[in-house]
């Protein structure tokens, strides 16, 4: 039996279609993405997080010559978040991307790694975390949900660990 999955999302042809909080949000992973540490992939990203308190937090990317102890800046925003603000709920996180190699102007969707955080956090919330993506030119594309970019999420519950 074929089963087909659909995800949903918004498209926005520049942002001065999204709401003010959202523009904002935008902008600052913007500015975060021009910081980032990205000499080997030419590959800048920035990710800012929108919190229920309003206060906004920041990440991008930190690569190292040896690639797998490189972050992706959605999970350095996250983790980030967590350390300092365990009990903080993500309302919206918004990504931006370019590269030192010409126009980005092709979609830019997290990696699978950053997806999964994102869902575990977007489920140990308890609430929707909003996702909006940014490459140089282009649409804006606005997830309402984690769920629509990995509608598959690994959430076993066969790993829970309780002492008996």
């Amino acid at each position: 039996m074929k089963k087909e999955l659909k995800i949903q999302y918004n498209t926005y042809t520049s942002s001065d279609e999204l709401d003010d909080v959202s523009r904002k949000l935008l902008n600052s992973a913007q500015e975060c993405m021009r910081k980032a540490y990205a000499v080997y992939s030419g590959f800048y990203v920035g990710a800012a997080l929108l919190l229920e308190n309003g206060e906004v937090i920041t990440g991008n990317n930190q690569e190292n010559i040896a690639f797998p102890s490189s972050m992706c800046a959605e999970r350095v925003a996250l983790y980030f978040c967590k350390a300092n603000s365990p009990n903080a709920k993500v309302l919206k996180i918004a990504i931006a991307a370019r590269s030192s190699e010409g126009v980005l102007d092709d979609l830019i969707t997290p990696c699978g790694a950053c997806r999964q955080v994102m869902s575990e956090y977007e489920r140990i919330q308890g609430h929707n975390m909003q996702v909006i993506l940014k490459a140089e030119v282009g649409e804006i594309l606005v997830f309402d949900s984690v769920t629509n970019l990995l509608p598959l999420a690994f959430e076993s519950e066969t790993l829970s660990r309780k002492n008996k």
